[in-house]
């Protein structure tokens, strides 16, 4: 069955060259196993982000660190995980995508048993760095295994249950991370997640061993320049807060990888076998599903560093009480992420998307007010915290669905640049807070990240809806 493009750019060098999309036709017979095996890998990558935001005090408290230092230790993991996204995601193509993931979560392993043994706490941020490594190559595999394996007429349910898993270690990572540490210090966080990291490692067993790589070339100089260009980008970012760090280095730091990036588009157009071919790039699909999941991102970043920050220094509470009140954040996430890939289905993922973006301009402004007042109460707190996993919920679905069925979601590298701006939406974030916390700029905080999500919503709302990209012949 071959497939055309349908007013696609064109490319300088050669045309871009996709493969087919998948069908109902052709997809992979699935196991029983499959889908808890690929949202067994996800939950692994999401508890591994968010399980040490809670007790992050505690552990600066342990190495003697400031809550500025500390926070390398949530940001060098995100930092990495974006950075080497659009990377991974050709590696998945090239070699395997279910040999990737295997590889992925055995470095996972490894790098879970040197947190645990970090004797300071910059082996605890290098350690964290490694995982965000590993962790990098498991979501464009996991995507582009869900849509090749699944039907597409389930495509919307897949992304649904996708969702829901990065909505479960949401929800288990805080209170886990607050109750483990309570009891038996942060250290016993990674020698939980160590084993069962190892358990999924079974389950992969069970994905179809026809999984063929593809020769395809790497272009090396647009992948150094991409990696580079993020990784100088962000560390920018993550920079900025450091005292330690100078603000010229910050801005050399930024420029530098400002160039990089150019210099990755330029370097792309003029080869025939680029990383990302760049014209699958501007489909109208991708960018407001790239944007959109950003900024959410970056709105949910400011709330899982800066409100546990809250609850535990201005209201005075445990790292486990915290993890307790935390909980109500990702669990709308987790059971919402099913309704909303049905109701995706039903009314268009494009409006769904907007509603969420309206739910999560709301809810930052909301707590804006809310800390900046320095409110005690708790159930409002909890209202605020629901309202945002709400409209996570609302926009992480459709943005996965339609970054899958546009054309570059059938491309790893692709889907590794989608969830490259995915993090890196994370990295901003966390960065974005260690700015303003320390200062105490409260509303200024989740103001900002309200500003930024009502652009993702213009970008919603400007062009006329994408058609159908592929047709068969």
């Amino acid at each position: 069955m071959a497939y055309q493009l349908r007013k696609a750019p064109r490319a300088p060098v050669a045309s871009v060259a996709l493969a087919p999309a998948p069908t109902a036709e052709r997809a992979r017979p699935a196991g029983p196993l499959v889908l808890p095996a690929l949202l067994g890998a996800t939950i692994i990558g999401t508890l591994s982000n968010n399980i040490l935001n809670v007790p992050l005090r505690n552990v600066t408290d342990s190495f003697h660190a400031s809550v500025s230092a500390g926070v390398l230790v949530v940001s060098s993991f995100v930092l990495v995980l974006a950075a080497g996204m659009a990377l991974t995601g050709w590696v998945g193509d090239r070699f395997g995508r279910n040999r990737t993931l295997t590889a992925a979560l055995i470095l996972m392993v490894a790098a879970q048993v040197g947190a645990a043994l970090a004797p300071s706490l910059g082996v605890l941020v290098a350690t964290r760095a490694v995982q965000g490594l590993a962790c990098s190559a498991i979501p464009p595999q996991v995507m582009g295994m869900l849509a090749d394996i699944f039907p597409a007429r389930q495509r919307a349910r897949m992304m649904g249950a996708w969702a829901a898993a990065n909505g479960a270690g949401q929800a288990v990572g805080p209170p886990l991370g607050g109750l483990l540490t309570g009891l038996w210090g942060w250290r016993s966080i990674f020698w939980l997640l160590a084993p069962l990291t190892v358990l999924v490692i079974g389950f992969t067993r069970s994905l179809p061993r026809s999984d063929s790589p593809r020769p395809a070339p790497l272009h090396w100089q647009g992948a150094a320049l991409l990696t580079i260009g993020a990784t100088l980008v962000m560390t920018a970012a993550t920079a900025v807060p450091q005292r330690a760090v100078p603000g010229w280095v910050d801005g050399a730091l930024g420029l530098a990888g400002v160039s990089c990036i150019a210099g990755f588009v330029v370097t792309s157009r003029r080869t025939a076998h680029p990383l990302v071919p760049l014209p699958l790039l501007t489909e109208i699909r991708f960018v407001r599903s790239a944007i959109a999941t950003l900024t959410q991102m970056f709105a949910l970043m400011t709330f899982l560093v800066a409100v546990p920050l809250y609850i535990t220094g201005t209201l005075g509470r445990s790292a486990g009480i915290t993890g307790l009140l935390f909980f109500v954040l990702p669990a709308a996430m987790a059971v919402l992420a099913p309704v909303v890939g049905a109701l995706s289905d039903r009314v268009g993922p494009r409006l769904v998307l907007r509603c969420g973006l309206v739910v999560l301009i709301a809810s930052c402004l909301a707590m804006g007010i809310f800390t900046e007042q320095q409110a005690r109460s708790l159930p409002l707190l909890c209202v605020l915290l629901f309202a945002l996993g709400t409209g996570v919920a609302l926009v992480q679905t459709p943005a996965a669905t339609g970054a899958t069925r546009s054309p570059a979601g059938r491309q790893g590298s692709a889907l590794g640049l989608f969830n490259m701006m995915r993090f890196g939406g994370s990295a901003f974030g966390a960065a974005w807070v260690a700015v303003l916390y320390p200062r105490g700029a409260m509303l200024l905080l989740f103001g900002g990240a309200a500003l930024l999500v009502l652009l993702a919503l213009v970008v919603s709302i400007v062009g006329p809806d994408p058609e159908p990209v592929a047709t068969p012949s």
